[in-house]
């Protein structure tokens, strides 16, 4: 259930900056993303409350005794990063159409879950290789 609730709350904020980079296209087709519904400044102060709350979700499975302490330490690292880039987002203006923050935060999403779900197995690995061999 921990592991759903990180996509889960993951998702939001890793399309909404794909939205806001991509949000004239989005328009030209027809479709109603966030950016084009509910405007840029919504769309970047949600994205950082989402951030907000993931990061520490993302530390659920060490907090619940599901990994080790090194889980823990890289989930806190990888959380702060996203708040940060998501704290880049919320600092944009609403005329900036380069949208580097947006980009960057996108970017580093697709990271952030690759990295959350390999450091989260190899954790679980190494821990149960370590107790066949202590056994």
């Amino acid at each position: 259930a921990v592991l759903f609730l990180i996509i889960f709350l993951w998702t939001p904020p890793h399309f909404w900056a794909l939205a806001l980079f991509k949000s004239e296209d989005y328009a030209r087709a027809g479709i109603p993303m966030m950016p084009n519904v509910a405007g840029q400044a919504s769309t970047r102060r949600q994205i950082f409350a989402y951030a907000l709350i993931l990061a520490p979700v993302g530390v659920l499975p060490w907090a619940l005794g599901f990994t080790t302490p090194a889980y823990g330490v890289f989930a806190v690292l990888l959380g702060a990063g996203f708040v940060w880039y998501a704290w880049k987002v919320l600092q944009m203006a609403d005329d900036d159409h380069v949208m580097k923050p947006a980009k960057a935060l996108f970017g580093y999403s697709l990271l952030y879950l690759f990295a959350i779900f390999a450091i989260y197995l190899a954790d679980c690995v190494v821990a149960r290789l370590l107790a066949m061999g202590g056994a």
